[in-house]
């Protein structure tokens, strides 16, 4: 693509986010790196960013414009939900078609996934952590929520239901679409939060239990983002993830999506790691 025509659509995507961002109430990301004086020379690392269960893709539309102005090369995977060993597999082979150093953002149960799939993969200079699992080895998601003495009601309000294939005793859950925005999004819109209930992707039910392997974080530096007000990953859980991991570690005070509520500060974090 010639340079002219890129930024052109660099200057219609900014427009688009902002009127979207507009409608839904959330403040836009800054956007002073359009312009081609603020935006970085060189090679930039591709910027890999994985969501968690009961979210889709679509939960990074407020970063990877900004990161992409920067010169980014951005990547939102659409992770299967299928289980940590599935999930984790399927992204280690995604990685394997991008050429250069790469920075894997994980969110929620994206955490987990990025933790496993990046192990011994050379390209992978950097982990970041938004309100996310951050497992050791053995450890699984249950057992994770525990940490630090913190309380998550979110396995109090699942949806539970079939899908082909699965395992005895596995299934899809979902949130219930009643308790979403005050349990997953208590400082987002309203009409944001519902439309997010409604169109939330299930995960596997056995990626509650399933035991992580060796973790990444061991040999790649990683930055953690806490959230201070999360109702799914207890706050006390993640700061103990945080440290244990020996993370560069920020807190907001936010839900459980600081990317959607407060999208300018996990873009600073996302570009920290990326140096």
């Amino acid at each position: 693509m010639n340079t002219r025509k890129r930024r052109g659509l660099l200057g219609l995507a900014a427009v688009a986010i902002a009127a979207l961002t507009a409608m839904a109430g959330v403040a836009a990301p800054a956007t002073a790196e359009l312009t081609t004086a603020a935006r970085p020379t060189g090679p930039k690392p591709t910027i890999v960013l994985v969501h968690g269960a009961f979210a889709d893709s679509s939960g990074w539309n407020l970063i990877a414009p900004t990161l992409e102005a920067g010169g980014y090369p951005v990547i939102a995977f659409s992770n299967p939900l299928r289980g940590i060993d599935y999930d984790s597999q399927y992204l280690r082979d995604f990685l394997g078609t991008i050429d250069g150093p790469i920075v894997l953002v994980g969110h929620s149960y994206g955490g987990a996934v990025i933790t496993n799939a990046a192990v011994d993969d050379p390209d992978v200079t950097s982990l970041v952590y938004i309100a996310a699992y951050a497992l050791d080895e053995g450890e699984s998601v249950a057992a994770a929520n525990s940490l630090g003495g913190g309380h998550t009601e979110v396995t109090d309000h699942l949806v539970i239901r079939p899908f082909p294939g699965a395992g005895e005793g596995d299934a899809d859950a979902y949130i219930d679409p009643a308790f979403f925005p005050d349990l997953f999004a208590q400082d987002v819109p309203k009409t944001l939060a519902r439309t997010m209930a409604a169109s939330q992707r299930p995960g596997a039910y056995a990626s509650l239990i399933a035991p992580s392997g060796p973790p990444a974080w061991e040999s790649i530096p990683s930055w953690y983002m806490v959230a201070t007000q999360d109702r799914i990953i207890p706050p006390e859980a993640e700061r103990v993830m945080a440290e244990r991991a020996g993370a560069t570690t920020v807190e907001v005070n936010t839900s459980h999506v600081p990317m959607i509520s407060k999208p300018a500060a996990v873009i600073a974090l996302i570009k920290q790691a990326a140096k």
